[in-house]
């Protein structure tokens, strides 16, 4: 269940709550899985708000009207097919690319765009809705959450945001270019990013080639260090590796927490934090479907909360040096190094 369908999900009637799990367990049990929602560190945030939960809905169900069916079907091989229902406002994308992103792009566009000019402030909080539907799209792009969160990172270079501070979290580390650029040039005094240890990793232990991918975030991690002592001189920037047991043994938890906290000057808690399914990599920009909030508050009880989900994360995080990548246990095998030479880790 993405962080778009978890808002949903939290705002409707308990008794509607129940149903609609039910029913979805059927179809998406791997997302709504014990693992999922067991030994799994990840962040929920409630919003009691109809105003924000009919919004997120209408997302959802055009999502829905835009999407395959899926049902069982005991004849072929893996005993259930997709079926593109008549019923949808678009052509199949099998049959009709460009038909299917026009009309796409007709039904997600206007909810993207603001409906109307913000009026005088009624609350110490405002969460703006970004979302990012590249696939969905057409020859005009009205995505709102790359260029949104851009546009916030680019303010922490200003000199006047000196005494700022900033946090990142992502469950697999592999952050976008223009982020990161803009995260090492920040004038802030302190950033840190907490990723995930590869014991912390989903597909730690895993068959296959998903098993050289938590140790190819390593060499991604090493490298983002080295980007740090090379564009800060090492200082003002620290890389946290959360880890909770090992992924698949008795106490072992996952890692998949993901957001972005912004502590403006003169403040000592968030007052900025973004919170939602984006990953912010190249592949959550143009091949993922992401809905994400941006929250602001001056509220004082909300900022300290934020403060708070930090310092939790911090709680089995520990400093990663660049010394430490030259341990045994640091070492990544030299079929990771080729995989990954070889894949496109921008996606």
């Amino acid at each position: 269940m993405d962080s778009m369908t978890k808002l949903y999900y939290l705002g409707m009637p308990t008794a509607k709550r129940q149903q609609w799990t039910t029913s979805l367990q059927k179809s998406y049990s791997a997302n709504l899985s014990k693992d999922y929602f067991t030994n799994r560190q990840d962040r929920y945030h409630l919003f009691s708000s109809k105003t924000i939960t009919d919004y997120y809905a209408k997302v959802h169900d055009v999502v829905c009207s835009l999407s395959f069916k899926v049902q069982p079907n005991d004849k072929v091989e893996n005993r259930f097919e997709l079926v593109w229902p008549p019923s949808n406002p678009a052509p199949s994308p099998l049959e009709d690319k460009s038909g299917f992103k026009s009309a796409a792009s007709a039904l997600i566009s206007p909810l993207l765009k603001p409906t109307s000019t913000p009026g005088p402030r009624k609350s110490k909080t405002v969460v703006y809705p970004i979302g990012q539907f590249t696939p969905l799209m057409s020859d005009e792009n009205h995505s709102t959450e790359h260029p949104g969160i851009l546009s916030i990172l680019r303010t922490l270079s200003r000199e006047d945001f000196a005494k700022s501070s900033w946090t990142f979290t992502a469950g697999y580390f592999n952050m976008h270019r223009e982020l990161k650029e803009l995260l090492l040039a920040s004038k802030s005094e302190l950033g840190t990013v907490v990723t995930a240890a590869p014991e912390a990793n989903g597909f730690y232990g895993s068959a296959g080639v998903s098993g050289y991918l938590p140790p190819g975030y390593l060499i991604l991690a090493r490298r983002f260090l080295e980007e740090v002592k090379k564009v800060r001189g090492g200082e003002g920037v620290e890389l946290l590796e959360w880890r909770r047991g090992i992924v698949g043994q008795p106490g072992g938890w996952t890692y998949h927490a993901k957001g972005i906290w912004i502590t403006l000057p003169e403040y000592t808690s968030p007052s900025l934090t973004v919170v939602g399914s984006s990953n912010y990599t190249r592949r959550s920009k143009k091949l993922d479907l992401e809905m994400n909030a941006l929250v602001i508050t001056e509220d004082k009880e909300l900022q300290r909360e934020l403060a708070g989900e930090v310092e939790h994360l911090k709680t089995y995080a520990k400093p990663l040096e660049l010394e430490d990548f030259e341990k045994e246990d640091k070492k990544v095998p030299w079929e990771t190094k080729v995989l990954l030479w070889l894949l496109s880790w921008g996606l």
